[in-house]
């Protein structure tokens, strides 16, 4: 299918790795021109060479914390005016919620969900204004599905799921849509980060880990990154204008549920 978004520009933040590269990825095979973001400048500069030796897509890599004003200004800087964000960013590590101190809380929620919002202020009036926008924000399946020790993540990523909700309807007479992306356990330095942890916790392997993961998956398998990235573009295309304020999770049927 032809996305129709062949030339538009897209910030796809922390996109050195895992489902943020992806997501870049299927962008630039899209004819997107691609903005990808991180901290680590040579991860970074290798996933812009790697994903435009793929595409032939420009692809320019911005190394800066957009947690920061500065960050996000030097982002801003390299693409203007984009007709495509994609909010991502990494949660904080699991931990019980007994053990967080009040300023790595306030931290989780300035990561996972103020800086979000800042880059939407930013770019989301001049989108309205071309009447063009597509705005995702890869959250993660426990707003739906809490998981104990990742509480934090939960919580400030469910809060931008509510902020934005009502902002989305806002715009969507501007042909500016805002959605959010769930996903449950793809193959991703985060996931086997979290294999670990639970590993250490129960004293068994990480392979046992894995298995007892995918164990309650119905699909029976962790989902590849590939797959989230081209939903990702389905909800940036022209053809999903008429999607907006949605949650669409990507879990391979965990969360049991008909709603």
């Amino acid at each position: 299918m032809d996305l129709g978004i062949a030339g538009r520009k897209a910030i796809v933040c922390a996109s050195s790795r895992g489902l943020g590269k992806a997501c870049a990825r299927a962008r630039a095979e899209a004819g997107c021109e691609v903005v990808i973001n991180g901290r680590d400048a040579k991860k970074l500069e290798a996933a812009a060479a790697e994903i435009a030796s793929l595409t032939g897509a420009k692809v320019t890599a911005v190394a800066a914390d957009v947690g920061t004003p500065e960050g996000q200004k030097t982002l801003l800087a390299a693409c203007p005016a984009p007709d495509i964000l994609v909010n991502n960013n990494s949660g904080p590590p699991m931990r019980d919620f007994r053990e967080l101190t009040r300023p790595q809380m306030i931290d989780g929620v300035i990561a996972n969900m103020i800086v979000a919002i800042e880059l939407i202020q930013k770019v989301i009036d001049p989108m309205s204004q071309r009447k063009f926008g597509r705005i995702v924000n890869i959250t993660s399946g426990s707003v739906k599905m809490p998981l104990a020790g990742l509480d934090l993540s939960s919580g400030a990523r469910a809060g931008l799921t509510a902020f934005l909700a009502g902002v989305a309807r806002t715009v969507a007479g501007n042909n500016v849509t805002i959605n959010n992306i769930l996903p449950g356990a793809f193959d991703t330095d985060r996931l086997r980060g979290v294999l670990g942890k639970t590993a250490e916790q129960k004293g068994v392997s990480v392979e046992e880990a894995a298995k007892a993961r995918k164990a309650i998956i119905p699909a029976r398998r962790f989902g590849d990154p590939a797959e989230f990235g081209a939903a990702c573009a389905f909800l940036c295309s022209a053809q999903a204008g008429y999607i907006t304020g949605q949650n669409l999770l990507i879990d391979g049927g965990t969360f049991n549920g008909a709603f």
